[in-house]
C-alpha cells in the first residue's frame, strides 16, 4: 500500500459512526490529499486546511498534539502540571472547539488549563502565559491564512513561541502517540467544577491593557492631536475589535471610524479575498470609509491581532500602504528622537528586514541584533538580554508587519504597534506632515530604500519537492553578481556559512533554509521557503541616492530573481 492508503486505513479502522462514514465518502484523490503526509509540528506549530485526515486540522490532530504536550509537561514534574497551560483561540471555524479539546486532553492527564471565555488575540495569550505563571500556552489560529485553514501554536513559559530545539523535543513526544483516536479526554464541565479548567476573562484583559498603556511615550502629543487627526480601523473579521476600542480609549479618545462590516467576527472573512493587512485589497473598505470621514491614517489588524497594517491617505482617492520596514523605520525614528533610551538599547530585527532602521538608530548608540525569520527568535533574544543584563530592547520587528515595543509580551503585538503608531502619526500631523512626508525626511537623511517581498506559490503535493529543488539549485549557483551589481557577501543559513572575497566564515545561528546576498551599499536579496504555506518568499531591498535609482535597482533584482526561481 502507498503511504496515503496506510494512513487512511489506520484512521478508518479506528473511526466510528459519522466519522467513519465521512472517511468512506471521500474520493481517492481526496483521500490521497488528506493522508499523503502528516501535519508535522514545527517552530510555527501546526497549520493546515480543516478536515479529516493526517494532513488536515481536526479535533483528532489537536488531541494527538495536546497529548504530546501533556507528556512533555508531565515529564517535568507535578509542579509544572499544576502551573498549567493557558489556551486561547481566534474567530476561525472550530477554533473554540479545538481550544476546549486541548483543555480536555490536558485535564485527563491531570494538568490545569486556563481557557479564555471568548476569542482572544494572540498577544493577549502570549502575555497571559507569564501573567498566570503557566508552563506553556496554546493559541488556536491560522493567522492571516484563508478561511479554510486553522492552526495550533505552542508557547513556552516565557510567553514566546517554542524555539526549534524545544519544538523538536515536543514533536518527539507527539510522534510517540500512535493513534489520535486512542487519546482520552475528560468532561469539560467536570473539569470546570473541579477547578482543573479555569475560564479567563476581564481580569486578564485589564492586566494586559494596563501594560499596553505604558507603550505611550508622550501623552501631551495625543491630547493635542485628539480632535484633529482622524483614524480608520478594521478588525479583518477577527479578534481585534473586542479590544481595540478600549486601546483607543486609553489614547485620550482620538477620532476613530470603524469599518463596521469588518469589525464583525466572521470565520469566512466575507468582505476580503485575504484577511492580510500586508496587502492593498484588504484596505478597500477602509479606503471607502476614509473618503467619507476624511481620515488621515488607516489601521488594520490581522485576524489574531498580532500584526498591524498601516495605510496613509495622500489626497483624495490616493493612499499609500506602508510596508513593515517603513512602519518600523517611522517607529524607530520617533523613539530615538523623542523617548528616553535605556542603557545599552537594542533593536532586534529579522535577517530579511531592511537595513534602513540600522542607519536610523546607530547614531543614537543603539546596537542592532539580527535574528532568523520568526518572532520566536526575537523572544529568544530578549530572554538572552535578560539573562546577561547586556541590553534592553526598544523595538523588535520583522518586515511582515510584526512589531513588539515592550517585552511584557514575547510575540508580535498589534495593539502595542497601534498604540505607538497612533502617537507617531499624531506627532507628525501636528508638525504639518503625513507619514509619507515623514518617511521622505528619513530617506533624505539616510538614503532611499526601495523594498519588496514576493511570494511564489508551488501548490499541490509536488510543491514541496519543487521548492526543495529550486533552493538546492540556487544554493549551488555561485552568484558573484546579480543584475550587474556585485555581491559582497553570500550567506547560507542552512549550512551556516558566509562567503566574502573567497573567505568562508561560520554563521552563529540555528540552521535555517535561507539564502541571503548582501551588497556594499546595504542592499540585499534573500529567499526562503515558507514554513507554513507552499511558497518561496523572495525579499529584496535596494538602496539608491534617489528614489528613482533605488526603484530601478529593485526592478532589476526582481527580474533576475523571479527567472531564477521559476
Amino acid at each position: 500500500m502507498t503511504l496515503w492508503q496506510t494512513n487512511y486505513e489506520k484512521w478508518h479502522s479506528k473511526a466510528k459512526g459519522e466519522i467513519k462514514q465521512a472517511l468512506e465518502a471521500l474520493s481517492d484523490s481526496e483521500k490521497k490529499d488528506a493522508f499523503e503526509t502528516e501535519l508535522s509540528f514545527g517552530t510555527a506549530g501546526l497549520r493546515g486546511i480543516i478536515g479529516l485526515g493526517t494532513n488536515r486540522m481536526n479535533k483528532y490532530i489537536v488531541r494527538q498534539t495536546t497529548r504530546g504536550l501533556a507528556e512533555w509537561i508531565s515529564a517535568q514534574g507535578e509542579e509544572e502540571k499544576e502551573r498549567g497551560v493557558v489556551i486561547s483561540y481566534d474567530n476561525r471555524h472550530f477554533s473554540q472547539d479545538f481550544a476546549f479539546e486541548a483543555a480536555k486532553v490536558l485535564g485527563k492527564c491531570g494538568i490545569r488549563s486556563y481557557v479564555f471565555e471568548h476569542l482572544t488575540p494572540t498577544p493577549v495569550l502570549a502575555f497571559s502565559v507569564r501573567h498566570w505563571n503557566a508552563v506553556a500556552g496554546i493559541m488556536i489560529t491560522a493567522s492571516h491564512n484563508p478561511p479554510a485553514y486553522n492552526g495550533y501554536k505552542v508557547y513556552g513559559e516565557d510567553g514566546g513561541q517554542f524555539p526549534p530545539d524545544a519544538a523538536d523535543r515536543l514533536a518527539s513526544y507527539i510522534d510517540k502517540i500512535d493513534s489520535p483516536f486512542d487519546v482520552e479526554v475528560a468532561d469539560k464541565e467536570t473539569l470546570i467544577e473541579q477547578g482543573v479548567l479555569k475560564l479567563l476573562g476581564e481580569e486578564t484583559i485589564q492586566a494586559y491593557l494596563k501594560e499596553v498603556e505604558k507603550v505611550t511615550v508622550n501623552r501631551d502629543v495625543l491630547k493635542e492631536a485628539s480632535d484633529k487627526i482622524q483614524f480608520v480601523y478594521s478588525g479583518m473579521h477577527g479578534t481585534g475589535t473586542r479590544l481595540v476600542k478600549r486601546v483607543f480609549e486609553q489614547l485620550e479618545s482620538p477620532k476613530v471610524a470603524y469599518v463596521t462590516e469588518q469589525c464583525v467576527e466572521d470565520p469566512d472573512f466575507s468582505t476580503v479575498e485575504s484577511p492580510n493587512p500586508e496587502t492593498e485589497p484588504a484596505f478597500d473598505l477602509s479606503k471607502k470609509l476614509a473618503e467619507e470621514v476624511n481620515a488621515d491614517v488607516l489601521f488594520a489588524t490581522d485576524p489574531d491581532s498580532d500584526r498591524l497594517g498601516v495605510c496613509v491617505r495622500m489626497g483624495k482617492g490616493k493612499y499609500h500602504l506602508l510596508s513593515g520596514n517603513q512602519t518600523a523605520s517611522l517607529m524607530l525614528d520617533y523613539l530615538v528622537n523623542h523617548c528616553p533610551l535605556p542603557n545599552n538599547p537594542a533593536l532586534i530585527r529579522s535577517i530579511v528586514s531592511s537595513h534602513l532602521p540600522d542607519k536610523i538608530v546607530k547614531p543614537h548608540g543603539v546596537d542592532v541584533f539580527e535574528v532568523l525569520t520568526g518572532f520566536k527568535f526575537v523572544g529568544n533574544q530578549i530572554k538572552e538580554f535578560e539573562a546577561t543584563h547586556s541590553h534592553e530592547m526598544i523595538l523588535g520587528y520583522e518586515e511582515a508587519i510584526g512589531y513588539l515595543i515592550k517585552p511584557f509580551v514575547r510575540d508580535k503585538d498589534g495593539f502595542q504597534a497601534l498604540t505607538l503608531m497612533t502617537e507617531v502619526a499624531s506627532y507628525h500631523f501636528l508638525q504639518g506632515r503625513n507619514l509619507m512626508e515623514a518617511l521622505e525626511l528619513i530617506y533624505k537623511t539616510h538614503g532611499y530604500f526601495s523594498e519588496n517581498t514576493i511570494s511564489v506559490q508551488y501548490p499541490g503535493l509536488e510543491g514541496k519537492e519543487k521548492m526543495a529543488a529550486i533552493m538546492d539549485r540556487v544554493r549551488k549557483t555561485d552568484l558573484d553578481e546579480i543584475a550587474g551589481y556585485p555581491v559582497k557577501r553570500r550567506e547560507d543559513f542552512l549550512t551556516l556559512q558566509s562567503v566574502e572575497d573567497g573567505v568562508v566564515t561560520p554563521l552563529n545561528y540555528t540552521s535555517s533554509n535561507v539564502l541571503r546576498y548582501l551588497f556594499a551599499d546595504e542592499s540585499f536579496i534573500a529567499l526562503r521557503p515558507s514554513g507554513t504555506e507552499p511558497k518561496i518568499k523572495l525579499y529584496m531591498s535596494a538602496v539608491g541616492e534617489t528614489r528613482a535609482k533605488a526603484d530601478e535597482k529593485l526592478k532589476a533584482f526582481e527580474h533576475v530573481m523571479l527567472q531564477m526561481i521559476k
